[in-house]
């Protein structure tokens, strides 16, 4: 499977049954950042990562590193994540948080109830 062009697309591997295909330059282009995919990314790896820019595509992988399709559980959290991003920006505009520091830790704490285990 080959996602857009190899001088453009960077493959990352933040959980082991995912990869998220991201471009490559798309901070130093100024492209958007992406908020939602940084939240998810971040929440898989445990910690708050460097911003992702531009536009993602998420694809599953194989044990032997293969791409697939996303495993169901994995679907969820992408759709909880970005469903939690989307909201929470929203609330912003009515409700900013008091700093950069406390928005990132907002997002962060969301994302990561979003992809924790069901019991």
């Amino acid at each position: 499977m080959q996602v857009g062009s190899p001088d453009a697309v960077d493959q990352a591997v933040y959980h082991r049954r995912a990869v998220l295909h991201l471009h490559g330059s798309g901070r130093a282009m100024g492209l958007a950042r992406n908020w939602a995919g940084w939240a998810l990314a971040s929440a898989w790896r445990g910690l708050a990562l460097y911003p992702l820019a531009g536009t993602l595509v998420i694809t599953g992988r194989t044990t032997d590193g293969h791409i697939t399709a996303l495993d169901d559980d994995l679907t969820q959290h992408v759709h909880a994540v970005v469903d939690t991003v989307q909201e929470t920006l929203t609330q912003w505009r009515q409700r900013p948080p008091h700093s950069g520091e406390a928005a990132i830790g907002e997002l962060l704490a969301c994302a990561a109830r979003d992809v924790a285990p069901r019991r």
